[in-house]
């Protein structure tokens, strides 16, 4: 006997208040722990100066980029308020994202005040704002992004500090992999025996640098950000130091290698951060990798669209690889959407839909948000087809399913 409408829309509001009542590990971001100081960003000038918005502003503003970023951080939101908030309708995410902020922080948009937004956002103090954020997201830890090649960021944490067990570190490695020729100096400088050639004694003060920095962070995983073209195996110093160095590493210390492919890099560097573009990436790298290394763990986001479908399968393939998140252009619903519905579709239960990416401690609000209503939503309906078969679902069991997706399935995946 078909299920009634009345079941399916009462276990679609089950499946709804669970996902907002379910408490999120966000496992990606560029956040910061408040002992960090000014490097967490947070307030209503960081909010529109975001890199998202400051792209698409440049398309209704005139102004040359030089001008642009003489401004201070103040006047720059300024011109990004009028031009995408006043000037214009607000109807991008980006735009759509500082407005669903704003309301949750009770906060009145209508007015369109800006000097009150920044009136109120400096009253703020920023341990109790912290907890707020996180409060009104569900967010019950955060991933940082932590490199030690930020000139900014290193010295806190040569010097120590007391941690905020909200934060846990993901240990960032781009420069040591994509310009290696570049970093042996840097490392070199640190009292590392280190050359550009990539001798065994190079190879092992490598891991000693990984190790060192890795027990500092009690970093999570490794992560490294990676351009269309990378290509594995291949003869250079990239390849030759993520085989014997990195993979080596994350062996002895059971951490996953995390693997975002996708990014072109200042496609316009006028607009700086923002001139970043996207590429196909050719995947038969990653498949190369959890084949060859199979005692290795990996995680992996892709950044085209074009490149999800392809993903899911080698996820089908490989278990040692943990598929996450909509990164940067694919977090946009219409993708988030589509996203959700082929992983759960391909892969059930067994990866995480969506981490942050937020580099603005306020951004958990809405990023969280938004994804949560798209994931409750696809996630209804699925239980829905079950009930279609005859197949029921308890509280209970929709409770142990959306854990998973919030962050059970990653620790578990990082415990084995």
């Amino acid at each position: 006997m078909k299920p009634s409408s009345a079941k399916k829309k009462q276990i679609t509001a089950q499946v709804q208040a669970i996902v907002e009542s379910t408490p999120i590990t966000d496992i990606h971001t560029h956040l910061y722990d408040p002992a960090f100081g000014k490097l967490l960003l947070w307030g209503i000038d960081d909010l529109l100066v975001y890199h998202y918005l400051v792209a698409e502003s440049f398309r209704q503003m005139d102004m040359p980029f030089q001008d642009f970023w003489g401004l201070s951080k103040t006047d720059q939101a300024s011109m990004i308020w009028d031009a995408l908030f006043i000037q214009h309708s607000p109807i991008s995410e980006a735009c759509r994202g500082v407005l669903t902020t704003l309301h949750a922080l009770d906060l009145d948009v209508k007015k369109r005040d800006l000097r009150a937004l920044r009136k109120w956002f400096a009253g703020q103090k920023p341990n109790a704002y912290i907890t707020k954020c996180m409060k009104l997201a569900n967010v019950k830890s955060i991933c940082m992004t932590n490199s030690p090649f930020d000139d900014l960021e290193r010295p806190v944490w040569e010097e120590g500090f007391n941690r905020d067990p909200r934060f846990m570190a993901a240990l960032r490695i781009d420069p040591l992999l994509l310009s290696w020729k570049e970093t042996a100096p840097q490392l070199a400088q640190w009292g590392y025996e280190v050359t550009p050639a990539l001798s065994q004694k190079t190879i092992s003060e490598v891991r000693k640098f990984l190790a060192h920095w890795t027990l500092k962070l009690q970093a999570r995983y490794l992560m490294v950000s990676l351009p269309p073209d990378f290509n594995f195996p291949a003869d250079n110093d990239c390849n030759r130091l993520i085989e014997h160095a990195i993979l080596p590493h994350c062996r002895e210390y059971n951490l996953p290698f995390a693997l975002m492919p996708g990014v072109r890099r200042a496609v316009n560097p006028q607009l700086k951060l923002a001139g970043d573009g996207v590429g196909l990436s050719n995947l038969n790298s990653l498949s190369n990798l959890c084949s060859t290394f199979p005692e290795n763990k990996f995680l992996a986001t892709v950044l085209a669209r074009e490149n999800q479908h392809e993903l899911c399968i080698l996820a089908r393939k490989f278990r040692n690889l943990h598929i996450f998140g909509c990164w940067w252009f694919m977090n946009v619903p219409e993708l988030i959407d589509e996203t959700t519905r082929l992983r759960l579709e391909l892969l059930g239960l067994s990866m995480t839909p969506q981490h942050s990416d937020a580099r603005v401690l306020d951004q958990i609000i809405y990023k969280w948000r938004h994804s949560k209503k798209i994931i409750g939503n696809v996630l209804a309906e699925k239980y829905g087809d079950l009930l279609d078969t005859g197949w029921q679902v308890s509280r209970a069991e929709i409770q142990r399913d959306v854990n998973d997706l919030f962050g059970g399935a990653f620790e578990r995946f990082c415990s084995r």
